[in-house]
């Protein structure tokens, strides 16, 4: 499993989007979009997390657990519809950012 240093580089940084696939990429982008969109599905910001190196497990209920650079963080998901909230997609990308994970200048 791919870990992210506490304190990336540029170039580390550079390097880390790469290894994210296209729709990954796009994922990470429309968190970090303005407005905020409501649209993201629920299994694009997961697979995005575990490409970033983030450890997954299950909570109790439609709770989740993501622990990423020591930055931990439980999000509900939704049910029945597959998109996150706009709320929601704020607390991601604060985690992201809590993270050190932020790849803004890369877009």
């Amino acid at each position: 499993m791919q870990t992210l240093p506490l304190k990336a580089t540029q170039s580390d940084e550079l390097l880390l989007v790469s290894g994210l696939n296209s729709k990954q990429r796009r994922t990470l982008k429309a968190i970090y979009t303005n407005p905020v969109p409501g649209n993201i599905l629920w299994t694009d910001i997961e697979s995005l997390f575990v490409a970033l190196g983030a450890t997954v497990s299950q909570g109790r209920g439609s709770r989740v657990r993501f622990a990423l650079n020591g930055v931990k963080a439980v999000f509900h998901e939704p049910h029945p519809e597959k998109e996150i909230c706009k709320g929601a997609v704020k607390s991601v990308r604060e985690f992201l950012e809590n993270a050190e994970v932020d790849f803004m200048s890369d877009f």
